[in-house]
């Protein structure tokens, strides 16, 4: 990972328990443990995070491209790929006509470049995040 503020953040997410900074600068592998310090102070400032026992812990859940599932971050464009996939698939299965009509052609290519963006966005958000 980078070792950025949304780095730390996401770390401490995805793990969902009270993180310490030493834990913070192995797990990330930064540097020092006054720079795991500082992101993890300008989050505690922000008031994404709090100070609990000596470990900081989240106070705020706030991604706008990802949903939290239990310990897991998952981009919210992964649910309209799929969703995408599957009426694209329904399209070129059970909805194909025996004469390729041009409304069937037009829908399916439509439905196509919908599914090509989804998983463009996916990818992307997926690949920012180290998921």
């Amino acid at each position: 990972m980078k070792g950025t503020s949304l780095d730390v953040y996401r770390y401490l997410l995805k793990n969902g328990k009270p993180v310490g900074v030493r834990e913070m600068q192995r797990a990330l592998s930064l540097s020092t443990p006054s720079l795991a310090a500082y992101h993890l102070d300008k989050l505690e400032e922000a008031g994404l995070i709090k100070k609990e026992n000596g470990n900081y812990v989240i106070n705020k859940v706030v991604l706008e491209d990802c949903i939290k599932i239990s310990r897991f971050l998952i981009p919210r464009y992964l649910f309209y790929s799929v969703f995408a996939v599957l009426l694209l698939v329904a399209e070129l299965t059970f909805l194909r006509p025996t004469v390729i009509t041009r409304f069937y052609f037009f829908a399916t290519v439509g439905t196509l470049l919908c599914t090509l963006a989804f998983c463009y966005e996916t990818g992307k958000v997926w690949s920012k995040g180290g998921f």
